[in-house]
């Protein structure tokens, strides 16, 4: 079987969509799980975006071995430099630089003709070809671009020293038939093609990203950009986990394979959907909540004489367990941690006792401890050091009262601060009382409250983003009630804001 290389963009494309920015801490945990999942290639960001985008790409870089890490960049020589410096020590490093291609970019965004824009494309390339790094160049909105003319760039840069090019559609327009028959055009006609990688990257505006990728696979591309949960720009990206799962399953359709080890598939969609604050919806293919779940009666009667009656892949084939060892107050340390083990989790010894101890206080709490609140206190525990900590608070509300609260909190040089403010509701006077406690008031861009797991014992998971001098922070918190899970994500969140001000001085 041809091998498909799986070029993901979580961290850059993904990244970069509205609310789905991480910091650097939470980048490197990505990029970890993502190099542990096998893909080829990892967009790191874009270095010359930003000082903070440079140092995530440089930190990345210095970390991921088995994956290539690449780095993106406009066709000018200082986004080329910029890129260089953050992949200075990448193992495996790659500058992708960009440059669109269509009329419409052309005239109204670039403001120049086709032939300075194929000149610019090959100097660009012929640049880049001066550091140690491989070279990618994607035709941006190459699908409402001449395909002649695409031929003529790529063949250029393929001549100039890159070893991919790269044939986005850019807003997601194309229909799966005329996509696969347009990268076949491509093949057939650019010259030198044989000599580097076509590959494809797919927006999902029409929902067809994933169909379009996939037709792109069958046609001849031996890449395919994509990213974990599909975030991206706008509708998003195509989605690596279905994408892989299609050519996992549907393996002798497209004679295609590609290296990743699918069983890590489930727990890198919950990091990303964790650490971004992005909820994967129920009904998504592979990874939602019912992907694998039967209700009606014949379903379930075909799936418990043979499963594949109703699934064409297995939960565990995506990394889902199906016999769970159940945990609760009994549990011991050992069993713990094989739990985390098994989940693919991974802390160091402090906060290992640290999460024990929570886990400890849960199980007296609830029945049993599922592997969602394992997760949710691992991620409580890898937050941002904690600047405050919640050490004490309390409501009063009703319907004719109005909402008082109460709330002290410790400092980490061991400070206890008290306030009580008035609000529109418990969570609203809570969240006054704290920003009167830390001198600052964040703007409250999302508040989400939802259950971890079924039943009243069920822990309340909140997800809050704020935002604070045109930068968002997002925070998390659990616990079996819902007032104090509420605290604990706005926390959680102004301790990144405290964190990031503190490493920058401010």
């Amino acid at each position: 079987m041809r091998r498909i290389a799986i070029f993901d963009t979580t961290l850059r494309d993904g990244e970069q969509a509205p609310g789905c920015s991480m910091n650097r801490g939470e980048k490197i945990e990505v990029a970890r799980k993502l190099e542990k999942l096998g893909v080829d290639v990892i967009e790191a960001g874009f270095p010359a975006s930003s000082p903070g985008d440079l140092e995530s790409v440089r930190a990345i870089a210095g970390i991921v071995k088995d994956s290539v890490v690449a780095g993106l960049c406009r066709s000018l020589e200082k986004d080329i430099d910029a890129c260089g410096e953050a992949l200075e020590k990448a193992a495996r490093p790659r500058i992708h630089i960009f440059l669109a291609t269509s009329p419409i970019h052309l005239e109204w965004k670039l403001k120049m003709t086709g032939e300075r824009a194929l000149e610019r494309a090959v100097s660009a390339v012929k640049y880049a070809a001066r550091f140690r790094a491989e070279v990618e160049f994607s035709a941006e909105d190459a699908f409402r671009s001449d395909p002649d003319f695409v031929c003529r760039v790529f063949g250029a840069v393929i001549k100039a020293g890159a070893g991919t090019v790269n044939f986005p559609d850019t807003v997601g327009g194309a229909i799966p038939d005329e996509f696969a028959a347009r990268i076949r055009y491509i093949k057939e006609n650019t010259p030198g093609m044989e000599k580097a990688r076509l590959s494809v990257h797919c927006h999902n505006d029409l929902g067809l990203a994933v169909a379009n990728s996939l037709a792109a696979v069958a046609a001849g591309a031996d890449q395919v950009e994509c990213a974990v949960n599909g975030i991206g720009e706008r509708a998003g990206n195509a989605s690596l986990e279905e994408i892989v799962m299609a050519l996992r399953v549907r393996g002798e359709f497209f004679n295609a394979a590609t290296g990743i080890d699918t069983t890590q598939i489930y727990s890198a969609s919950r990091l990303v959907s964790q650490v971004t604050g992005v909820k994967v919806p129920p009904n998504k293919a592979v990874v939602g909540e019912n992907a694998f779940a039967h209700e009606a009666g014949i379903h379930q009667h075909g799936v418990l004489a043979r499963r594949e009656t109703y699934e064409i892949m297995t939960p565990e084939s995506v990394g889902i367990a199906q016999n769970q060892m159940i945990l609760g107050k009994h549990s011991g340390r050992h069993a713990f941690e094989d739990r985390l083990t098994f989940l693919g989790l991974t802390v160091d010894s402090e906060t290992l006792e640290k999460v024990f101890a929570e886990f400890k206080d849960l199980a007296d709490k609830k029945k049993t401890v599922n592997d969602r609140d394992i997760e949710a206190l691992v991620r409580g525990a890898a937050s941002a050091p904690e600047t405050w900590k919640l050490d004490h608070w309390a409501v009063n509300t009703g319907s004719a009262l109005g909402a008082s609260g109460t709330i002290r909190l410790l400092h980490k040089t061991g400070v206890r601060r008290k306030h009580v403010s008035l609000g529109d509701g418990p969570i609203d006077s809570i969240y006054r009382a704290i920003n009167r406690i830390i001198g600052r008031e964040p703007e409250l861009e999302l508040y989400e409250i939802g259950a971890i797991t079924g039943g009243s014992a069920s822990q309340g998971e909140t997800m809050v983003k704020i935002l604070w001098d045109g930068r968002r922070y997002n925070g998390r918190g659990v616990s079996t009630d819902i007032i104090e899970s509420s605290i604990k994500a706005y926390l959680a969140a102004v301790n990144a804001l405290e964190w990031e001000l503190t490493r920058e001085g401010g």
